[in-house]
């Protein structure tokens, strides 16, 4: 595994622990943020093992669907599961009102760990 995907891999993991520690405090749109970086930390280590890397959230999102969903080397639940993350995540960042519950954010810090522990088993079969 390269040096920098398992500096993401970590990078997602502590993003998991500050959006439960962020949810503990009452901070749910906060929590909710770090809980898609958790995602996308982990989407960019998986993409960066096959050396692609790119500059938006889009281009992380469509090139994970193409080459790990669509593919099947990967369930597409976590394709999903990282769409809707970054849909929640928006709605939490700009909306002035909390439009994203703690539940939603307690199934996103639970997406997003199982996401990370099937990206962990993939790359160590790599």
């Amino acid at each position: 595994m390269k040096d920098q995907t398992q500096k993401l891999l970590n990078k997602a993991s502590r993003a998991i622990r500050a959006a439960e520690t962020l949810l503990k405090q009452g901070d749910v749109d906060f929590a909710s943020g770090r809980a898609y970086y958790a995602m996308f930390y982990t989407t960019e280590a998986l993409l960066n093992e096959k050396d692609l890397r790119f500059r938006k959230h889009g281009g992380v999102h469509g090139a994970f669907g193409e080459y790990f969903a669509k593919s099947g080397l990967l369930d597409p639940k976590y394709h999903q599961w990282l769409l809707d993350a970054f849909d929640k995540r928006l709605k939490s960042d700009y909306d002035v009102d909390i439009v994203v519950t703690a539940d939603d954010v307690m199934d996103m810090i639970k997406q997003a760990r199982e996401f990370l522990q099937e990206a962990r088993r993939f790359l160590g079969e790599v």
